[in-house]
């Protein structure tokens, strides 16, 4: 059974065909800012990242006719269980309508359906950004009519989880790990025996990204909010060209690296600041875990470069053994999740808990 899987990011769609678990075919598409930014919402880059993948199945030489069901990474939705979910009308409009917020990721379930649509084929997401395992304690602010969302790379971070405490010899149920997601988007995760008990994710909080902000300074964020700008002008600048793009002017980490290796001023000074970021925010982790850590494991595409990695460690290899696996188990995982038996979104009755 051939599968179509589909994972948009922030800078990039990656595709992959895999017949049950052996991998046939996989290809990252890049998109530069520049192409990203002619769009004002996320959903108004759906026909763009679509071409995009089709273009990809068809240089690889596959039809559509080919799969058995396409599977697409998940986005922003209601909290919800690890699982896989089959992608129906309710999904489609969470999507289009962005109720939980603006990510690459809702596209994957999108576009999976829209494809799978094609040639009737199903369409299934995996383990979507909003899968929550905070704890209550977690999920507190510092307002009460605010509250700490989990919104990160469940998928990767969980699959990395489990990697990494194999790699100790433990059951991932019974260690405590900081995983790093370090992509166009980096998320910091603390995981205590099998649960993801909390994490900044640079949507919100946190360390910038590429192109995101990470957490800002509250007071300068609400004088540049009233300074004339509209809340989609704000939630584009913020959320697509901040971060790393603000103050370098690219979101190409390979670009950045190579900079910082000729020793260009501007380029040095922040790549430093955005190991200084990370490294706090994995400060931060470990004392949720009471500073029990078993390790700190890296993943995703900036974690090749193995001198990024020696970098933050040398600021936090004290805390633990620190483990790299560059690049992420995303595009498997999602094949994994499409073998199995589906659960319907509209089935879910799962309210958000309230803090009061």
């Amino acid at each position: 059974m051939k599968v179509l899987i589909i994972n948009p990011g922030a800078t990039s769609t990656k595709i992959a065909v895999f017949d049950e678990e052996e991998q046939l075919f996989k290809k990252s598409i890049d998109h530069s800012a520049q192409e990203l930014d002619r769009f004002d919402r996320v959903i108004d880059q759906a026909d763009f990242r679509q071409k995009a993948i089709l273009d990809a199945v068809t240089e690889g030489g596959f039809r559509l006719t080919d799969f058995a069901a396409v599977c697409g990474r998940g986005g922003l939705y209601r909290p919800i269980p690890s699982g896989t979910y089959a992608v129906d009308d309710r999904v489609m409009h969470d999507v289009e309508t962005a109720p939980y917020g603006e990510h690459p990721s809702n596209l994957g379930a999108y576009l999976a359906r829209r494809i799978g649509d094609m040639v009737g084929i199903p369409a299934f997401f995996v383990d979507p950004v909003c899968v929550d395992e905070m704890t209550d304690v977690a999920h507190y602010t510092g307002f009460a009519d605010f509250r700490r969302l989990s919104q990160f790379h469940a998928l990767n971070q969980k699959s990395i989880g489990r990697k990494a405490a194999a790699a100790l010899g433990r059951p991932y149920e019974q260690v405590n790990l900081i995983v790093c997601h370090l992509g166009g988007g980096v998320s910091v995760a603390a995981h205590h025996h099998g649960r993801v008990v909390d994490v900044f994710n640079v949507k919100d909080e946190g360390s910038m990204g590429m192109d995101r902000a990470g957490g800002l300074p509250v007071n300068q964020l609400i004088d540049y909010c009233y300074s004339g700008r509209s809340k989609d002008q704000v939630k584009k600048t913020l959320g697509r060209r901040a971060g790393m793009f603000s103050y370098l002017g690219t979101t190409d980490f390979r670009i950045i690296c190579a900079k910082v290796t000729e020793g260009d001023p501007q380029f040095v000074e922040a790549y430093q600041a955005l190991v200084y970021q990370l490294a706090k925010d994995i400060g931060a982790m470990a004392a949720v875990l009471r500073f029990h850590v078993d390790a700190i494991a890296y993943t995703g595409g900036m974690a090749y470069e193995q001198f990024f990695c020696d970098d933050i460690t040398a600021y936090v290899g004290g805390l633990a053994p620190v483990l790299r696996f560059p690049g992420e188990e995303e595009m498997r995982s999602l094949a994994e999740g499409a073998l199995r038996v589906p659960v319907s979104y509209t089935h879910l009755t799962l309210p958000t808990k309230r803090i009061v």
